[in-house]
C-alpha cells in the first residue's frame, strides 16, 4: 500500500512538471487537434520549431497552448522538451513527418522494411497496395463506433 501511495504521489509531481513546460513541434507539420485522437478534428498545424506550453497530459497525448492563442491536443512524437532554434536560410525539408516520427518510435523505417523482405519469401505486392488506400475520417469514425470500439473515440 505504501509503495501505491508513493507511486502515486510521484505520478502526480511528474505531471505537474509536464504542465506548464514550453515545448517545441520536432516535425516538419503536426496537426493541432480538438480531441486527443488521430481521428479528432484539425485545429490547426503547427511547422516545425514552433513553441507550445503544456496545459495537460494523458495517453500520448499532450493539451497544448500555442503562442498565437489556440488550443488543442498534438500527439507527444510530434513535440521536443529542446528548443529549437531556425537560422535564416535554414531548410527543414529533411526534418521527420509526424507518421515517420510514428514509425521511427516503433522501430520501423524503410531500411528495416527493406531488410524483412530480403529475409522472406513473402508477396509484398497486396500490402504494397493496401498502403495507397485512404478513407475519409467521417468514414473511420464512423467504422470505429459502428464496432463499439470503446476508448477510440474520445
Amino acid at each position: 500500500m505504501k509503495r501505491l501511495l508513493i507511486f502515486l504521489i510521484l505520478a502526480f509531481f511528474a505531471l505537474a512538471l509536464w504542465a506548464g513546460s514550453m515545448m517545441s513541434v520536432q516535425v516538419s507539420t503536426a496537426q493541432l487537434r480538438g480531441t486527443p485522437s488521430f481521428l479528432g478534428a484539425i485545429a490547426a498545424e503547427l511547422a516545425y520549431g514552433d513553441r507550445v506550453e503544456v496545459l495537460e497530459s494523458g495517453r500520448g497525448w499532450f493539451r497544448v497552448s500555442t503562442e498565437s492563442g489556440q488550443s488543442g491536443w498534438i500527439q507527444e512524437s510530434a513535440l521536443s522538451s529542446k528548443k529549437i532554434v531556425l537560422s535564416t536560410g535554414g531548410d527543414i525539408s529533411s526534418g521527420a513527418s509526424t507518421e515517420e516520427v510514428a514509425l521511427a518510435g516503433k522501430g520501423f523505417n524503410e531500411d528495416v522494411e527493406r531488410e524483412y523482405r530480403a529475409q522472406t519469401d513473402l508477396d509484398f505486392t497486396w500490402v504494397d497496395r493496401m498502403e495507397t488506400f485512404g478513407h475519409p475520417a467521417e468514414e473511420l469514425v464512423a467504422f470505429l463506433k459502428d464496432g463499439d470500439l470503446e476508448g477510440v473515440i474520445e
